[in-house]
């Protein structure tokens, strides 16, 4: 890793912790600013969060092919002023229309950053430091969000819609100071990912040589569950289960989601160090069996009668816990869908794992909150265990598909190949 990449990485790193704290003053309010700040009904907020999904799924599918094609870093420039235009105007619609259409350019713009910061992460990182850059990415990005929400929820006044055009606007300009850190950021004009792990020949074409990488299908299958069974559950189903079963005050539900940012920062670093030299596969496996102890502990919390206390600190350790296995998939599961792709479709790998996340976070909700609101709570519960079980199964699967290298990098590099100097300069 040389110096340049290393700072090159550091201004990725620093734009998009930004731009995290930036999204953390809208995210938690954005449902109420729509329906009741701009007094727009709560049928119009549903449709501008569904937008952001639908925008996404929209220009995924594209935006791989244009990364491996033009190259990271002007994607994410585009990307980033889509959404500080998406945001700016949503701060200024007071119509559904306009509301709508700012709803989109965010969306869209979020989407096509998060696959170009990939790429641009694994440009500048090797086969063994790239599981510490990209826990790197993820403990800012918490951190970013969790500060921002702070702060957000201490500027904002449900009575005053100028309060809200303030944080809108703060978002908007965090992406454009990402914009600016990865417009200074200088990568090669061609795909070169330094300790890439040698693949086998693909058939050609973008789209055809994926479908054809039997080890990416299986860990995008993967993928779409963990996706489901956590992250598309947080703000629906979970959060109805805990209001009308387990009967916590709304507030405690902000309580549970601090909890599990915490964990992920407390937890990040340590956890890296142990996971580090250990099979991804059975890292992700264990991940599975952290998060059926926490559904287990999210049901009981429905069952704990008269014990309301017990009960919230059920549900409290179920955020936790999340909290912990997600502080183990961001160093092995972004990381290995670089080590599945040639250089020369990172972009498209990035972007098709990206899409499959959004698919989770659309069907995901909608499934655990139609299951908990017609009153399928315990059939809610052990589905997701099902689910969580079936990430363990399906991680070890995948590790006998992997060869030793895509598996545990470390555990293959030669000692001159892990350059502990090197290492700490990409990340720092």
């Amino acid at each position: 890793m040389t110096t340049a990449m290393g700072a090159a990485l550091r201004r990725i790193q620093l734009g998009n912790a930004l731009s995290a704290f930036g999204n953390g003053f809208t995210v938690p309010y954005l449902y109420v600013y729509v329906a009741k700040v701009r007094d727009l009904g709560a049928s119009t907020a549903g449709v501008v969060l569904a937008m952001l999904a639908v925008a996404a799924l929209v220009v995924l599918p594209f935006t791989g092919r244009a990364i491996d094609r033009r190259g990271p870093l002007p994607v994410a420039v585009v990307g980033t002023f889509a959404a500080a235009i998406g945001a700016l105007g949503l701060g200024l619609s007071d119509s559904e229309p306009l509301v709508i259409a700012a709803t989109v350019a965010l969306g869209a713009g979020i989407a096509v950053i998060q696959p170009a910061l990939a790429t641009m992460i694994v440009w500048c990182s090797t086969t063994v430091t790239r599981s510490r850059a990209f826990a790197t990415q993820f403990f800012l990005n918490n951190l970013g969000l969790g500060i921002g929400g702070l702060i957000g929820g201490m500027l904002v006044d449900e009575n005053d819609p100028a309060s809200f055009v303030r944080l809108f606007a703060i978002e908007a300009a965090m992406f454009l100071v990402l914009g600016a850190a990865v417009a200074t950021v200088r990568l090669p004009k061609a795909p070169r990912v330094e300790g890439e792990v040698p693949v086998e020949a693909r058939a050609e074409g973008a789209w055809r040589a994926l479908l054809a990488d039997r080890r990416m299908l299986w860990l995008c299958l993967l993928g779409f569950v963990l996706f489901f069974a956590c992250y598309g559950q947080f703000e629906s189903g979970l959060a109805a289960y805990a209001t009308e079963v387990t009967h916590i005050a709304p507030s405690t539900l902000g309580i549970a989601l601090a909890a599990n940012t915490a964990a992920i920062v407390m937890a990040q670093f340590v956890v890296l160090k142990l996971v580090e030299r250990r099979r991804r596969s059975r890292v992700i496996a264990t991940v599975g069996v952290i998060w059926t102890v926490a559904w287990i502990a999210a049901g009981l919390s429905g069952l704990v009668h008269g014990a309301q206390a017990v009960a919230t600190g059920l549900l409290i350790s179920t955020y936790m816990l999340f909290g912990v296995g997600e502080s183990l998939l961001s160093p092995t599961v972004s990381p290995l869908v670089a080590d599945l792709a040639p250089s020369r479709l990172i972009g498209q790998y990035n972007s098709v794992f990206a899409l499959v996340k959004q698919l989770a976070l659309a069907v995901g909700p909608a499934v655990g909150a139609l299951m908990v609101g017609h009153g399928a709570s315990a059939a809610y519960i052990v589905m997701l265990m099902v689910c969580a079980l079936g990430i363990s199964a399906l991680a070890l699967r995948l590790g006998r598909m992997l060869t030793p290298a895509q598996d545990n990098p470390r555990a293959v590099a030669a000692p001159a190949e892990v350059p502990v100097r090197d290492e700490v300069a990409c990340v720092a």
